[in-house]
């Protein structure tokens, strides 16, 4: 009589294609945060996941779809699962932990990334857009829309200034001290911030 097949052995090669893809994932969020979409190479990313360049493909399609899975599940997870008042804090740490403890890349890809193809552009321009979008709903002025671009403007230029030009002493400071600083005055724009942010409780207060 022939043996029934055990469900575990079943399920196995499904549970590998998933752990491969997830693998190819991860190594793409890096590869394009550290070097941009341009730079990255598919070969390099699957070369970080342990994988062959064909499964890449055959999981994504192309590089351009590998892409927009990434940016997908970074930004617009944390634009989906994140409150409007905590987003830019949120944002920010992301951008200074540099990936360590899982912290979302999303914007350091798209700080490296920018300049590349128009459909690049694009994908990037539109997810700047909602993130403002989101910021804007936290300021009554009718200069919101203007509020909210400049709060993602410097959102950006701190990482730029931070993981691309490495300036110190920004690139080195502490993230903390950094997110009450930047709290502190960050109300002045985006009037409806809790006044006694995450960020300042953490630090203890705003450094001298």
């Amino acid at each position: 009589m022939a043996k029934t097949p055990q469900h575990g052995t079943a399920d196995a090669p499904r549970r590998d294609a998933q752990g491969t893809r997830l693998r190819l994932l991860d190594a793409a969020c890096e590869l394009f945060a550290e070097r941009g979409y341009e730079r990255a190479t598919v070969r390099d990313i699957a070369s970080r996941a342990g994988a062959n360049q064909a499964l890449l493909f055959r999981y994504f399609g192309s590089k351009k779809a590998l892409f927009g899975e990434v940016m997908a599940r970074g930004g617009h997870e944390q634009l989906r699962t994140t409150p409007a008042e905590r987003l830019f804090e949120v944002a920010l740490r992301g951008m200074l932990a540099g990936g360590a403890n899982g912290a979302d890349r999303s914007l350091e890809v798209c700080l490296r990334s920018i300049g590349g193809s128009d459909e690049i552009a694009e994908a990037l321009r539109g997810l700047g857009e909602e993130y403002a979008d989101v910021l804007a709903t936290l300021s009554e002025s009718e200069t919101g829309d203007l509020r909210a671009d400049l709060a993602l403007s410097w959102l950006l230029g701190i990482g730029l200034m931070r993981v691309v030009v490495a300036k110190e002493p920004l690139a080195s400071a502490d993230p903390d001290t950094v997110c009450a600083l930047v709290s502190g005055a960050l109300g002045n724009l985006l009037e409806s911030l809790p006044k006694d942010g995450a960020a300042g409780r953490e630090s203890g207060g705003i450094p001298e």
